[in-house]
């Protein structure tokens, strides 16, 4: 039996129903990828913490060192991590995904001043609930790292790989790259930014990053049944509560509210 193409079976319709989302149909104008940019950056930056949680659980990160896991496991996250935590921009400088999302997010003039806000009081030892309090974070948001994080605190590396790799953000489809660009050349905003990371990001996961992760998958669940079901309930999970996100992102453009 192959379990992963019957999990991908499994996850399609949830898959379908976010790229043909009509959020995207509702993006108009550069105040909605504002809107979007807004929203979505948690989940960009929340990515982060699934990922390192995967190389502390699949790999050494105590000293002394000893060899950890499997190592061919061991191999895909430390490569992934390489291209999500220190990747390139542009211009060729290292820089993380989300770092690169927050200089998009400037240079279209988006708020990000409560994600960084957030992020700074983590930084200096705040929770992420109490950090989302000190600024009010929206629930939609809220909601959405609860899951992330109830997600690693399970301690699970085959749960945290399914979310890891079933929400990732090649479930942002290509339009939405030709969306951007249009709106860019109608309002003579440069959005070059944004572009470049929408590009190396569809990119990295489908050629890179996406196979990979499913490898790893494979590599963590084997043949183990209750595994394969626990990697199928979780991914579920996590495509709905990107639908979620995506409802809460498509009804603040509808009602132009910003955070």
């Amino acid at each position: 039996m192959n379990y992963l193409e019957e999990l991908e079976k499994e996850l399609a319709p949830y898959r379908k129903q976010l790229i043909e989302h009509n959020l995207y149909q509702n993006i108009k104008t550069i105040e909605d990828v504002q809107t979007f940019m807004e929203y979505h950056v948690y989940a960009v930056w929340d990515f982060m913490s699934l990922l390192k949680s995967l190389q502390n659980l699949l790999t050494c990160t105590t000293i002394p060192w000893t060899p950890k896991g499997n190592p061919i496991t061991r191999r895909f996250i430390n490569e992934i991590v390489l291209g999500e935590e220190t990747d390139v921009d542009a211009d060729k400088n290292p820089v993380s995904h989300y770092e690169m999302y927050i200089d998009a997010m400037l240079e279209i003039k988006a708020n990000a001043i409560s994600i960084v806000q957030f992020v700074n009081k983590i930084q200096n030892g705040a929770s992420y609930q109490e950090a989302a309090i000190s600024v009010n974070l929206e629930k939609s948001i809220l909601e959405f790292l609860d899951f992330t994080f109830d997600t690693i605190k399970s301690g699970k590396s085959h749960v945290i790989a399914a979310v890891f790799t079933f929400g990732r953000e090649d479930l942002i489809p290509d339009m939405f790259t030709e969306i951007v660009k249009n709106i860019g050349s109608e309002t003579n905003t440069s959005i070059e930014k944004l572009t470049y990371y929408l590009e190396r990001h569809i990119e990295l996961d489908g050629d890179e990053h996406g196979p990979m992760s499913l490898q790893m998958i494979s590599e963590l669940c084997l043949n183990d049944v209750s595994k394969w079901q626990e990697v199928k309930e979780a991914s579920i999970l996590a495509l709905q509560k990107r639908i979620q996100l995506w409802n809460a992102i498509e009804k603040a453009i509808s009602e132009k509210v910003t955070l």
